[in-house]
C-alpha cells in the first residue's frame, strides 16, 4: 500500500487557497463563498475518486465506496473543512483529505471492503457562524433537534435557513438526522492541538476519552455612574461581579474537577467601557470541560450557586444561560485495538483529547473512535499550525490500516 504524501501536501496546498484571509492563514467560515468553492472542488475530488457523493440538508456531505456485502453498515471516517478566523492549514482538514488518501491507497493497492466505506464532511465544527460547535454532527447524531437548529442565527440575525438556502441545502432539516446504528464504527484522524505527542516523540495518539464543554453566558445587571461620584458603599459594579465568577470558574474547576478538568471564561465584555465610569453590565462566556461528566456537574453546580450569592452580595442581576451542556465520550474499545493494531511498527500511545470533535457526537449513534498526529509545538487555530509530511503520511497509513480490518 502505498501512500501518495505529494499529492496529499499538494491537495492541503489548494484546500487551504479557498480562504478570505491571504497565505498563511486560512480563514473560511461555513456557507461563506470560499466554502462553497471548497466544497465543489473537493466532490470534485470524492468523484473523480469513483466515490459516490451525497449532501444532506445542512451540507453534511459523504463520499461512499460500495462494498461487496449489501448486509454490513458503513464503515466511516471523516472531519470538517470550516476554519476559525486566522487559522491555519491541517485542522480537520487531515481527517477529510487524509481519509480521501487513505481511500485512494486502498483501492490502487487492489484492496475491495466488504463493508461500505464513507467519508463524511462534516458542517460548520467551528462555532464561528452560530455560536454553536459541530452544527453538523449534532444534527446528523440527533443531539441538535431540527427545529432548535431552525432557531439558529448569527449575530447579524441571519438565520441557518436562510445561510443553507443561499448555500443549495433546500430539504427539510428532518431528513438529517441518521438512526443510531447507522454507522458500523467510525474513526476520525486529525492533529493533535497539543503537545504531548511531539514531546514524547510518538508518531499516533490513540484517544481514549474525548473531553466534553459546558459553555455558559453569565450577565450580571449592576447600575453606572460617574466614576467620582458614585461612593464605595453605593457602588453595584458589575464589573467587579464579573471577576469574582472568572476566579471562581478557575477556583471550582481545581477543587472539584478532575484532573482532566479545566475552565476559561473566554469573552469578558463590560458596558460602557469607559474609564470614568462605573460598569452598569458585564458579560461572560465561560467554558467547562471534563472527560468525567460527574466531576462537571459539580463544577457547573456549584458555579452556578457561587454566582447567585456573588450577586446578592454585590446587589447585582444575574442571568445565568446555558449555550450548551454535552457529555464526554468513551471510545470504544474494539476499534482502539485495531487502531493499536495498525500503530504496533510504531512510536504510539494513548492518550486523552481535550479538544472536542465531530466524534464526539457520532459517538452518540455509533462505535466511535479518534487517533491523533503530531502538531509542531501542539500549535492549532494560528497559521503556523504545522504537521510534518511524514507524521501526515503514518496517520494516512495508520488510518488505511484500521478502515481496512474494520470494513474486510
Amino acid at each position: 500500500m502505498t501512500i501518495s504524501i505529494g499529492r496529499l501536501l499538494k491537495e492541503i496546498e489548494t484546500l487551504a487557497a479557498f480562504s478570505a484571509a491571504p497565505a498563511p492563514a486560512v480563514t473560511r467560515i461555513v456557507f461563506s463563498e470560499e466554502d462553497r468553492a471548497a466544497r465543489t472542488w473537493l466532490k470534485a475530488r470524492f468523484e473523480e475518486a469513483g466515490l459516490i457523493v451525497r449532501e444532506d440538508p445542512v451540507g453534511n456531505t459523504f463520499a461512499r465506496w460500495e462494498g461487496s456485502d449489501s448486509s454490513r453498515k458503513p464503515v466511516a471516517t471523516g472531519s470538517h473543512i470550516d476554519a476559525i478566523p486566522n487559522a491555519g492549514k491541517y485542522d480537520g482538514v487531515i481527517g477529510v483529505l487524509g481519509a480521501l488518501e487513505a481511500f485512494r491507497a486502498l483501492k490502487e493497492s487492489g484492496f475491495t471492503p466488504k463493508a461500505p466505506l464513507e467519508i463524511v464532511l462534516f458542517t460548520s465544527e467551528e462555532p464561528t457562524l452560530f455560536g454553536i460547535g459541530c452544527l453538523g454532527s449534532r444534527l446528523l447524531s440527533g443531539s441538535l433537534s431540527p427545529s432548535a437548529a431552525a432557531s439558529l442565527c448569527d449575530r447579524d440575525g441571519k438565520s441557518l435557513e436562510a445561510w443553507r438556502a443561499e448555500a443549495g441545502f433546500l430539504s427539510s432539516l428532518d431528513d438529517a438526522p441518521l438512526q443510531a446504528g447507522h454507522f458500523e464504527a467510525f474513526v476520525e484522524l486529525h492533529i493533535e492541538q497539543g503537545p504531548i505527542l511531539e514531546r514524547e516523540r510518538h508518531s499516533i495518539g490513540i484517544v481514549e476519552k474525548i473531553a466534553a464543554p459546558a459553555a455558559w453566558r453569565v450577565r450580571f445587571e449592576g447600575e453606572g455612574g460617574h466614576a467620582g461620584a458614585v461612593l464605595m458603599p453605593d457602588r453595584r459594579d458589575a464589573l467587579l461581579g464579573g471577576a469574582e465568577t472568572a476566579l471562581m470558574v478557575e477556583r471550582l474547576v481545581k477543587t472539584l474537577g478532575s484532573e482532566d478538568g479545566v475552565g476559561t471564561t473566554g469573552v469578558f465584555q463590560i458596558a460602557p467601557g469607559a474609564i470614568n465610569s462605573v460598569p452598569f453590565e458585564c458579560v461572560l462566556e465561560i467554558d467547562i470541560r471534563d472527560t468525567d461528566h460527574t466531576a462537571r456537574l459539580a463544577v457547573e453546580e456549584a458555579l452556578r450557586a457561587e454566582i447567585e450569592n456573588i450577586a446578592v452580595q454585590r446587589k447585582l442581576v444575574a442571568d445565568i444561560h446555558v449555550i450548551n451542556s454535552d457529555p464526554p465520550a468513551i471510545c470504544d474499545s474494539h476499534i482502539i485495538s485495531i487502531i493499536e493494531a495498525a500503530s504496533e511498527d510504531l512510536p504510539h500511545r494513548r492518550i486523552i483529547s481535550r479538544a472536542y470533535h465531530d466524534s464526539l457526537f457520532v459517538s452518540r449513534i455509533a462505535p466511535t473512535a479518534m487517533m491523533f498526529i503530531p502538531c509542531r509545538a501542539g500549535i492549532s487555530h494560528r497559521p503556523d499550525e504545522f504537521s510534518k509530511p511524514e507524521d501526515i503520511e503514518l496517520g494516512v497509513r495508520v488510518l488505511a490500516k484500521s478502515l481496512a480490518a474494520l470494513a474486510g
